[in-house]
């Protein structure tokens, strides 16, 4: 029997095993067709209270556990990506509406995420401290305890497994509550691989729900760390809540990464690139390259060569034709995208390709001549749109670059990699690619952005996932009892 095959999880939600949520179920619908690919458990606020307390409970007895019996669960998890990776992949193209490189790119990466933290539990987890009393002082990181992790529609493997993954391999436990509209492959292939992996009972808890039960995560004192990925507007509300919990908070949120296009490059491959970085799962990615600020003296050709890739670029249902695009993820996300672009043509924007839509079908969208006051340039759309403005100047591109609430990537392209790497230590960014596009990760490196796009690099790599899910402890130890005057 395959991993997602048999019937268990249709209508529920997971609670150390499948069980009926509070909230009843609901249909998991495909994007591209509007049909249903089965019934998910809905969760309520009070199924987080049994989570935590579950998984509070699982925890202890995890967190004393050898290191050894941690790793090993991960690594076979690690292993069981790979072999259920077609499987896992077809929900991710039909429930997400991803094209299959990018179904394939998300089953690569949570492989890697688990073979990582399966090596994280094995790290080095203090220091000897110098002291002036004669002990022994050292700290030492402890598991926070329960972690929340509350992941989105748009990578819903990646984005949820980057934290409980590496949280799971440091002795906590893990209540996810992800994104109703990509429950399965984002929550439910999950809990099926750390099933069969071995993960004790109780560990690992996946409720889907709304916004009730994302507060509830966050205001659950059980709860001492939370994960965020989502919205810069959202991650208020999560940081605001969190706060008034004394409680940590990581967060990864929205941006408007720019691509600066120096002159001298390869305009057809930059135009690739730039093709790539802004439609790339139809725009629905937080570092996709939202703006691109080109050289005025090559900016129109490179329009019409990106207008020209745009045009070409199929779009349709990624689980029946080889397509480029796939289908928006609903209908209040179509109507945004198209409102911003109607708006920005309104203002003075060109329409150079794209702009149409059949369903939740959007065309790759090029806008030139856009004014710097145009929704398409101000702000994240989430959705295939490139808008194209131009510069006079280095500083100007700087200017431009840096003039925008969010700090998540940034791509620099340019015959003279050294000339763009000293340009891009101008412009606050967390990521900076030179010569690539906007989109990047890998379970190695630190993510995350500045500004609006979140609380810094706090995800992914040895250092950042062990300051993101663990707490330090000082220790001090002397042979007898301390003498003092009183």
């Amino acid at each position: 029997m395959t991993l997602l095959e048999h019937d268990d999880w249709q209508s529920s939600i997971y609670l150390g095993g499948w069980t009926k949520g509070g909230g009843g179920d609901y249909d998991v619908v495909e994007p591209a067709t509007g049909g249903s690919l089965g019934r998910m458990g809905l969760a309520v606020p009070e199924d987080v209270g049994r989570a935590a307390a579950l998984a509070g409970t699982a925890q202890r007895a995890w967190a004393a556990a050898p290191y050894l019996e941690r790793a090993g669960v991960l690594r076979r998890a690690g292993d069981l990506f790979a072999t259920h990776a077609a499987e896992i992949q077809g929900w991710i193209i039909r429930e997400a509406g991803s094209i299959p490189p990018k179904a394939e790119l998300e089953t690569h990466v949570a492989e890697a995420e688990c073979h990582e933290a399966a090596a994280l539990a094995a790290q080095p987890f203090g220091e000897v401290l110098r002291s002036e009393a004669p002990r022994l002082s050292f700290s030492r990181r402890m598991p926070a305890g329960v972690v929340g992790v509350i992941a989105p529609f748009n990578f819903p493997l990646i984005l949820s497994i980057r934290s409980i993954v590496p949280a799971l391999a440091l002795g906590n436990a893990v209540v996810l509550k992800p994104d109703t509209r990509t429950a399965v492959c984002g929550g439910v292939a999950i809990a099926r691989i750390l099933e069969e992996a071995g993960l004790p009972e109780g560990l690992f808890c996946v409720l889907p729900g709304g916004a009730d039960v994302g507060e509830a995560v966050v205001a659950d004192p059980r709860v001492r760390i939370v994960s965020f990925t989502g919205s810069s507007r959202a991650g208020r509300l999560v940081a605001a809540n969190a706060a008034a919990h004394l409680k940590r908070v990581h967060l990864e949120l929205g941006g408007n990464s720019a691509m600066i296009v120096m002159a001298g490059v390869d305009l057809e491959k930059a135009a690739s690139i730039g093709a790539f970085g802004s439609f790339l799962h139809q725009g629905q990615i937080c570092m996709t390259t939202g703006r691109h600020i080109v050289d005025a003296s090559i900016a129109q050709e490179y329009s019409a060569l990106l207008a020209q890739h745009a045009e070409h670029l199929p779009v349709g249902n990624p689980a029946t034709e080889q397509v480029a695009l796939g289908p928006i993820i609903d209908e209040r996300q179509r109507d945004s995208i198209h409102a911003m672009v109607e708006a920005s043509v309104a203002q003075g924007a060109t329409l150079a390709a794209g702009g149409t839509y059949e369903g939740l079908f959007y065309r790759p969208t090029v806008l030139t001549e856009v004014p710097r006051s145009a929704p398409a340039y101000m702000e994240e759309v989430f959705g295939p749109v490139a808008p194209v403005v131009a510069y006079s100047g280095l500083d100007e591109a700087v200017a431009m670059a840096s003039d925008t609430p969010y700090g998540l990537s940034l791509s620099i392209l340019s015959d003279d990699a050294m000339a763009a790497l000293e340009l891009s230590e101008r412009i606050p960014s967390g990521a900076v690619h030179i010569n690539d596009m906007t989109v990047a990760d890998e379970a190695v490196i630190p993510f995350g952005g500045v500004g609006d796009s979140g609380t810094g690099s706090r995800l992914g790599g040895t250092r950042a996932n062990l300051e993101a899910f663990t707490e330090v402890q000082w220790v001090t130890a002397q042979s007898r009892l301390a003498d003092y005057p009183f």
